[in-house]
Formats: C-alpha cells, sequence, structure tokens
C-alpha cells in the first residue's frame, strides 16, 4: 500500500492522485478536505512538480498554518507558498505596486482606519452625503469593489440616491488613499484584479509561475477572487477547488456561491469528486443536518454518510428565558466538567450574534467555568496597540495619512483641532501626504507660531524614528515608547484603565519580541504590520486552553468540537428576520445552521427560550421554523421552562433588529445576512406571536374567545402556521379550493396533522 495513500478512502484516493487539469472536490462536513489537499500537494511534488509553481489558498491564517505545517511533514524541503487570499494579494502587490500608483511599503488599513479616511475624505471635500452614514457609504464602496467596479467605472442606478452619492465620493476616496499609499482590505484583491486584466504580460508570467492552484473553501470566493482565479488558470488551467455549496454563509461579505455551482460550466473537462464520509459527527446529528439542508435548492447533491456510532439523540430543550437558557447551559457544563467526562476546552456555545454573548458570559462566571470569546483583531484594534503601532506604520511608509492623525496628538502636544484640520486642508489642496503638509506648515495661512513650532516639532520626531526601519521590532517599539513620550504618559495615569493600558503595551513587546525569535537580524518591521492587519477572525483562538469556546455562527466555520450548545434557535435571530421574505437569504441562513450543527462531533443542544431581552426590549418568541425541517425522530425535546403572561406582547421590527453591520456587529465582521442591494429593504418586518406553549387554562380562555376566521386563500405552501394546541408548524401539502381548500401541515412536537382551512383554528404565525 502507498504510504501517502494508506489513511485515505477511496473517494480521497481519487482527488489526491490527480495532477493535470482542472478539478471541484465537493467536500461535507468533517469529511476530511485539508488532508485530501495536503497529500495532493504531497503527491504533485512526488510527480516531480516543483514547489515554486504550486500555490494553495484558503480563507484563515490558521488554515493556511496547519495546511503548511501539514505539507512540511509530508514532503520536507523546498516550501510550497501556502497563504491566505489577502496575503497572496498583499505579496504580489508589493512586487507591483508601482503598477497600480503605490509604493511597495504602502499601509493596509482596517475598517476602522478606512472609514476614518472615507469620512475625512467627505468632511474635507463638503459632499452632501443627505442621512447616510459614512459606515453606510463604505459598504456600498465595498461591494462595488468585490463586484471588481472600479471608481472610475461605477455608476448611479436611476432613482438609488446611495448610488449617486457614492459616485461622488467613491473617486475621492481612491483617491486620497493612493496618496497616503494606503490600501483597504478589498484593494488588496481588486488592484490584483484589474492588473492582471490590464497588463497581459504579467498576467502571463504569473500564470506560468503558479501552474497549479489549489482553492480551499472555494464556496466563500467573490467576484473579484475568482477573476483571479480564473486570469491565473488560463494557460495553465489546472485550478482544483475544494468546497461545499451547504456551507457557503458569506454572501453579505460578496461572496458567490455562483462561483462553485458554476465551476463544472466554467472547466468542462473538469473533475468531480465527491467526499460524502463524515469523520466528525454522529449518525445522529448528521442525519438532522443532512435533513435540514436538504430544503435548500441551491446545491449540489452529496449523499453524506458516516461509519461512527448512532450516538445520543439531538437535544431540544425549551427555556423560559434567556437567563434561564444560559445558566442551564452553564450548569450542565460544569457538571460535565466536575465529573471528568469532558475537559472545558470540549465544549463550544454558538450564537447568532454576538449581542447574545452577554448572559452566557455572566452564567459561565457564576458557575466558575472558565471561558474563551472569539471576537477577531480584539488586541491590536484596542487604542493604544493602535497609537503605538500607528507609529511603526509612519516608519514604514511616511505618506501615511492616519499614521499621523493617530500619532500627531498621542500623547497630547498641545496640538488642537483647528491646526489638524488646517493641514489636512492644505494637504488635500495640494495633493500631498498629511506629512508633507506638516513640513510646510510655516506657509500655511491661519496657523499661529506656536501652533508651527509644535507641529515642526512633530516632524523633527517622526524624523528621528524613521532611522529606526531596519531595526528589530522590539527594540523599534520601545524606542517609540520612549521618544514620543507614550509610556511616561500611560504611566503618570492612576486609573485602572491606564494601567491595564500599559499592560497592553508589555504584551506587545511581548509580541513583537516573540516575532524577532522567528525573523532575527531586523529589517522586518513591515512584515510585522501586516501580520496585525491581517489578523484573520479566529487567530485569537487557543485550541489547547482549557476554556469554553463562545463564538458566533459564522466564527465557527472550519472548526470542530465533541460537544456544542446552538443557542437561540428561533424566529427572527436564526434564520434572521429579514431572511425570510427572501429566499436565497433564507437559504444562507439555513446553510448557517448547518454549519453549526456539523461542527458537533458527540453531543448537540439546540435551545429556544419563551421570551427573550433583547437590545432592551422583552420580546414574546416562536422556535425556530428550521426545527421543523430536522427529523422529529432524532430530537429530544425538553421544556424547561414555566410559561407565565405577565408582561407585555411586542415584536421585532426595523428599529429593533437592525441589519446594519455597524449596528450589530460593530466589534467583528462576521454578522447577519446584509441585503444584497444597496438600499434597505422595504418590506414591512414580520409580527412574531408568543411561542406556543399553552396552558389548560389557557386554552379554556381561548375557546371562550372564539377568534375570527382567516380565508382559505390566505395560506400557502411553505408557510409557517399556528395552532392553539399543536403550536408552531409549517404547510407541507395544499389541495381543494374555495371552502374545501385543506392543509397538511408538519408540528415540531405532533407530526402531520391534515386540515379544512375553513374549519380550522389555523392562523399564520404571527396574526
Amino acid at each position: 500500500m502507498d504510504p501517502l495513500l494508506e489513511s485515505l478512502n477511496e473517494a480521497q484516493c481519487e482527488a489526491v492522485l490527480h495532477v493535470d487539469g482542472p478539478m471541484l472536490v465537493l467536500a461535507g462536513p468533517g469529511s476530511g478536505k485539508t488532508r485530501v489537499v495536503t497529500h495532493r500537494i504531497a503527491n504533485m511534488r512526488r510527480e516531480g512538480v516543483a514547489a515554486s509553481n504550486i500555490l494553495a489558498l484558503t480563507f484563515t491564517n490558521k488554515a493556511a498554518e496547519e495546511m503548511r505545517a501539514r505539507v512540511e511533514q509530508l514532503v520536507p524541503g523546498e516550501p510550497v507558498w501556502v497563504s491566505t487570499f489577502h496575503r497572496f494579494g498583499s505579496r504580489l502587490l508589493r512586487q507591483y505596486a508601482e503598477y497600480v500608483g503605490l509604493t511597495p511599503n504602502f499601509t493596509i488599513y482596517d475598517s476602522s482606519d478606512a472609514r476614518q479616511t472615507l469620512a475625512r475624505v467627505i468632511d474635507t471635500g463638503n459632499f452632501k452625503t443627505m442621512h447616510y452614514t459614512p459606515e453606510r457609504i463604505a459598504h456600498a464602496i465595498s461591494a462595488a469593489k468585490n463586484k471588481l467596479i472600479t471608481a472610475d467605472k461605477y455608476e448611479p442606478r436611476p432613482g438609488s440616491p446611495l448610488s449617486q452619492i457614492v459616485a461622488e465620493i467613491y473617486p475621492a476616496y481612491q483617491e486620497r488613499l493612493l496618496a497616503s499609499s494606503a490600501v483597504d482590505f478589498d484593494d488588496l484583491l481588486l488592484h490584483l484584479a484589474v492588473l492582471l486584466y490590464k497588463n497581459a504580460e504579467i498576467r502571463a508570467t504569473l500564470d506560468e509561475r503558479f501552474r497549479y492552484i489549489l482553492v480551499d473553501e472555494y464556496q466563500d470566493t467573490n467576484h473579484v477572487q475568482y477573476v483571479l482565479l480564473r486570469a491565473l488558470s488560463v494557460d495553465y488551467p489546472n485550478l482544483a477547488v475544494t468546497g461545499d455549496p451547504d456551507q457557503s454563509i458569506y454572501g453579505w461579505r460578496g461572496a458567490d456561491i455562483n462561483n462553485i455551482l458554476q465551476f463544472e460550466s466554467d472547466y468542462p473537462e473538469v473533475k468531480v469528486v465527491r467526499l460524502e464520509r463524515n469523520y466528525r459527527s454522529t449518525k445522529r446529528i448528521l442525519r438532522v443536518a443532512d435533513q435540514l439542508i436538504g430544503h435548500n435548492l441551491r446545491r449540489k447533491q452529496k449523499a453524506l454518510f458516516t461509519e461512527n456510532d448512532e450516538g445520543e439523540s439531538v437535544q431540544l430543550v425549551e427555556y423560559a428565558n434567556q437567563d434561564k437558557e444560559a445558566q442551564g447551559i452553564a450548569a450542565d457544563i460544569a457538571a460535565a466538567i466536575a465529573s471528568g467526562k469532558h475537559k472545558a476546552s470540549e465544549f463550544a456555545i454558538f450564537y447568532r450574534v454576538n449581542a447574545l454573548s452577554r448572559v452566557l458570559e455572566s452564567a459561565l462566571r457564576q458557575a466558575g467555568v472558565p471561558y474563551q470569546m472569539i471576537r477577531g483583531q480584539e488586541f491590536y484594534q484596542r487604542k493604544e496597540i493602535k497609537n503605538v503601532l500607528a507609529y511603526c506604520q509612519l516608519i514604514n511608509n511616511p505618506r501615511d495619512d492616519q499614521a499621523v492623525l493617530r500619532t500627531i496628538n498621542t500623547p497630547v502636544r498641545g496640538i488642537g483641532r483647528k491646526t489638524i484640520e488646517r493641514l489636512t486642508q492644505h494637504a488635500y489642496r495640494y495633493g500631498l501626504p498629511l506629512l508633507e503638509a506638516a513640513r510646510e506648515v510655516a506657509q500655511i495661512e491661519g496657523l499661529a507660531a506656536r501652533s508651527a513650532k509644535k507641529v515642526a516639532v512633530y516632524v523633527s520626531l517622526a524624523d528621528k524614528l524613521s532611522q529606526l526601519a531596519a531595526g528589530e521590532v522590539e527594540e523599534i517599539l520601545g524606542t517609540i515608547l520612549s521618544e514620543s513620550g507614550y509610556r511616561e504618559y500611560l504611566q503618570e495615569g492612576e486609573t485602572e484603565e491606564d494601567l491595564n493600558r500599559l499592560a497592553n503595551i508589555e504584551e506587545l513587546l511581548t509580541d513583537a519580541r516573540q516575532f524577532d525569535e522567528k525573523n532575527p537580524g531586523g529589517g522586518f518591521l513591515e512584515a510585522y504590520l501586516e501580520n496585525a492587519w491581517l489578523t484573520g477572525e479566529t487567530d485569537a483562538w487557543e485550541a489547547e486552553t482549557e476554556k469554553v469556546t463562545l463564538m458566533t455562527l459564522h466564527a465557527a466555520k472550519g472548526l470542530e468540537f465533541p460537544v456544542v450548545y446552538l443557542i437561540a434557535v428561533e424566529h427572527g435571530l436564526l434564520p434572521h428576520e429579514r431572511s425570510t421574505s427572501d429566499e436565497a437569504q433564507l437559504e444562507e441562513e439555513r446553510r448557517l445552521a448547518f454549519v453549526g450543527i456539523t461542527r458537533a462531533e458527540e453531543k448537540l443542544q439546540l435551545s429556544y427560550v419563551i421570551h427573550r431581552d433583547f437590545r432592551g426590549q422583552r420580546r414574546r418568541t416562536v422556535p425556530s421554523s428550521f426545527l421543523l425541517e430536522m427529523p422529529r425522530e432524532e430530537l429530544e425535546l425538553t421544556q424547561q421552562s414555566i410559561y407565565s403572561n405577565d408582561w407585555e406582547e411586542s415584536s421585532w421590527d426595523d428599529e429593533d433588529v437592525s441589519f446594519d453591520p455597524e449596528v450589530l456587529e460593530a466589534s467583528t465582521g462576521d454578522f447577519s445576512v446584509d441585503p444584497p442591494d444597496d438600499e434597505q429593504s422595504d418590506t414591512p418586518p414580520l409580527q412574531v406571536a408568543a411561542a406556543q406553549v399553552t396552558t389548560a387554562a389557557q386554552l379554556a380562555g381561548a375557546a371562550a374567545q372564539p377568534q375570527q376566521p382567516v380565508s382559505p386563500n390566505v395560506f400557502a405552501q411553505g408557510m409557517a402556521v399556528s395552532h392553539p394546541k399543536h403550536g408552531l408548524g409549517k404547510i407541507v401539502a395544499l389541495s381543494g379550493s374555495g371552502q374545501n381548500r385543506r392543509a397538511t401541515v408538519r408540528f415540531a412536537t405532533a407530526g402531520e396533522k391534515r386540515f379544512v382551512l375553513a374549519h380550522s383554528p389555523l392562523r399564520p404565525a404571527g396574526k
């Protein structure tokens, strides 16, 4: 038996042994796709393909690092280029920076810095933005970039005020980024895609270099990434993509599921391999996931199976409220840890939006259960860290406006807002970087001599620090802290917050020292900054630490845990309310639930509550319609709620549940589905009824107050309906007409029931 193949199943071997020509690997969850990718690289190397001709791309740093380590273990020697898309784009852009108007030492702006730049462009240019915020405009610009629409090609849509505004601001924003020799995340790939489109020689050179391209998680690619991959696979169409349409959950971020659905049309000679054996989950968990995702239409058919044990039933637990939900989960975890049945690291709690985490954190703390929150770039986003790194950015790229604005009065140097405004206006008027404008401070009208002197002192500091560029990072940071006076400024603080900031600065120095140990000799400041700029969402996750993991469903993709709790499986949260009026968005919500379920190896608990306090409102809830799409025989329902009716009924509305990324998930990027257009939907919000858990007294009260009949014509195929006895259900079949119109309804706890609609107590859910 070939040692390279002995641990693989038949389908995996088929994919690994394929060398030349395009290939599509449809890999279900837990099917060993990383093993296939790495073993395939090892096989290609064995078949004589040079390491320099192989490029492997994925979406997270952790996935890239894992893949790189596995390949090195299988075929030691010359390394294969394994990278995230954005690191790949950054590296090539530095090589070809001059072709797109950048300098090789360009700065990468995170979303916060990019939006501050945009806001400054709007203010300085006196653009009229009506009621649209800079965040909304930034989102529209990002959407355009992901569709490969450059500033000079952007055309406003008739009747769309937002697109009219974007058409004016987008070019000015891009012009300022280039003046600062800076890019936002979208630009890393947009500039490269445009370069390959316009420059046939560079495209051919890179196509020749990367003769074999492997892409992981292909279902998450956007249009720009699609164009990049197509451009690099013209002369050598050896593009092998691995992915699963059922796990495409980033449509709001620009991912286009059509890329993987139409791959066979793009490459008619493609070899298709299906990885359908799941090595992760029990049979029961897999059956629940498989039946749920089967309700989606836009997918590639797969027959998932596993040889793992049957396992225990999937738990479906109803709690009275979110406090009881959190306390119940915390108690379960604490008991399992105390008994020695599980370690803390074996548990994960998933939720749809970060706003749901607060009560979980409180319950876990009270139960004495250690936990870690996954929020991505949190460390590098702290104010004091960004301040110090801004000095580093200025050393690396003196044209960086954002670095100047962050450092010019940090710590306080008496340079006021008016002085900075005049500097900015001067820079924009003459097309200068801010630091260059500061050098001309004596020529700026309206600036007092005292203010000009303070600016000149800052320029001298920047010039002095610029001489550090070739040093080791820890040394650079230490010098910045002392020369700028920032360390002394923090040391003089007496509050606990000041002490915490000082501790974070010490942690940054430790981080720099560890980086220097891996990159000795100095001269790697740019690489260090790039590492901070491109820190991924789950890079902060520590797999080996003995803590329970809390994260959003979006962040959970690619991970696995023995025990998973998926909370708030409720209408309006999962699926998200606005998605219910759009079938494409509803399918993505279903894929998101599928991803969460398939992270579980041994035990899965789904839960919902009778009422939930969310964003300052107490709301009645309805269990998610997705629960009706799961096999009833695999779910074990436990009702831990004590129903009470002593609170006011309310409903979800656009004000309560916002779909704006800046409102719902400001600290991460992984929030909820965003509308495909640049205008918010005018669809009225669905009114959500109370959870259908009734007592005998309530049934009697309902009987005493009969409701008005509902017209049979109101009901539609697939509609969620409620029944006073059976609770929430879903119409699975309709027949007849007029007063004889009949419906077959599937209920979560009562199975399928048939009704003559004109004489039934059925109501559309929420009515």
